[in-house]
């Protein structure tokens, strides 16, 4: 049995009655080719012959036009008489028609290849190829469709987010929404990290209560789980972006660096440390703000030899970030001595030039006037286009 692709025409020809006029006026025929998926046809040609009763290949044809991007074709300036229209796709043959034309004619011919008589002549073989592909097509489309919901969920819920940051606003309808997200798809990263966002908002609003209440967060259950899953989810995307076949280490990195915040909300510093460390491993080329972060978790902790040893980590890998200055100098000036015979306070090396570094970068930044403060009471005078000096 022929393709469908391959329907040839075997009709006897029909003769015109009646003479042509002196001058004929053309006819114009105009339509949509639609394939047996019901899909537009944007690639064919419609060809006008009348070599009706010939093999395909010994066809002459009169007229040809193509199908644009919507499956439409319009032939105009055609002589009247009689033809075969025909589709050709991909240089086959894939459907045809017969067709009078008069003088002056606007007609309309449609090919619609999913008619009950056109499916009834294709082989076995292409029966089943074209159920398998509308499978497959009905698939992907459900598949497009969940994608689409769940880019307009993260839309949302990204604006959602940023208009609840400034007052730790309640985003639990967020949560709900990014949860059944991921039961949608559990296997794409993007939507864990982006629940974790939710969860920990939610846990600073809720800390945001605590807090106005004189209540500690560690007691509040429904805050400290929040924080929990949020760093549950922050990791399961981490892991899932590694284990993708195009990991993305910004994303990786951002994950981690949820999860060290998060940690450092529950008051665990130094697994904190731990996870903005392996931010950094993801995204080496945001090394400085990872360490930086890492160096202001440990000094808020009291870890302070840790935080001036992040915040080293953090100047090495972007010596112009300014606030991990400020917290090396910190660090440093709690080791300062007191000299008894100048009576004055003696900062250990690299506490002052930390200090003046963080004002050349930051001259009106949060902590400018502190920095001066120090600065001024140690006998410093401020330079803010200062440059840091030699070791000795």
């Amino acid at each position: 049995m022929k393709t469908w692709r391959e329907i040839l025409l075997t009709a006897t020809a029909v003769v015109a009655i009646g003479a042509a006029p002196a001058i004929a006026q053309n006819a114009t025929v105009h339509g949509k080719v639609t394939n047996p998926a019901g899909q537009a046809v944007t690639d064919g040609q419609v060809e006008f012959t009348k070599d009706i009763g010939l093999p395909e290949k010994e066809r002459k044809y009169v007229d040809v036009t193509p199908t644009d991007a919507q499956g439409n074709y319009k032939a105009t300036d055609v002589a009247p008489g009689d033809y075969v229209m025909v589709v050709i796709v991909q240089g086959k043959s894939a459907d045809f028609q017969q067709v009078t034309l008069k003088a002056g004619d606007d007609k309309t011919v449609d090919f619609d290849m999913t008619r009950a008589e056109y499916l009834k002549g294709m082989s076995a073989e292409d029966r089943a190829k074209l159920e398998e592909y509308k499978k497959n097509t009905a698939a992907a489309v459900d598949a497009n469709k969940k994608i689409a919901n769940l880019n307009a969920v993260l839309a949302t819920v990204r604006t959602d987010l940023a208009a609840a940051r400034p007052t730790s606003g309640d985003v639990s309808k967020d949560v709900s929404d990014m949860k059944a997200a991921v039961d949608t798809k559990p296997d794409e990263s993007i939507l864990w990290i982006s629940y974790g966002n939710t969860l920990e908002a939610q846990g600073d609003h809720l800390a945001k209560a605590d807090k106005d209440a004189r209540k500690p967060v560690t007691s509040d259950d429904d805050a400290m789980k929040n924080y929990n899953d949020a760093i549950d989810a922050y990791k399961k995307g981490a892991q899932l972006n590694a284990a993708s076949k195009k990991p993305v280490p910004a994303d990786q990195a951002a994950a981690w660096n949820g999860a060290g915040n998060t940690l450092a909300k529950e008051g665990k510093p130094t697994d904190a440390a731990d996870a903005f460390e392996n931010a950094v491993k993801a995204e080496p080329t945001n090394a400085g703000m990872f360490y930086g972060n890492e160096a202001a978790v440990l000094f808020n902790a009291g870890q302070t030899d840790a935080a001036a040893a992040a915040a080293d980590k953090a100047i090495a890998a972007d010596p112009n970030r300014p606030d991990p200055y400020f917290i090396k100098g910190q660090a440093l000036i709690a080791k300062s001595t007191f000299d008894q015979k100048t009576q004055k306070i003696v900062p250990p090396p690299g506490c002052v030039d930390a200090y003046q570094k963080y004002l050349q970068l930051a001259p009106d930044g949060a902590h400018a006037q502190a920095v001066q403060e120090v600065l001024a009471s140690l006998g410093e005078k401020v330079d803010t286009s200062y440059k840091a000096s030699k070791k000795k």
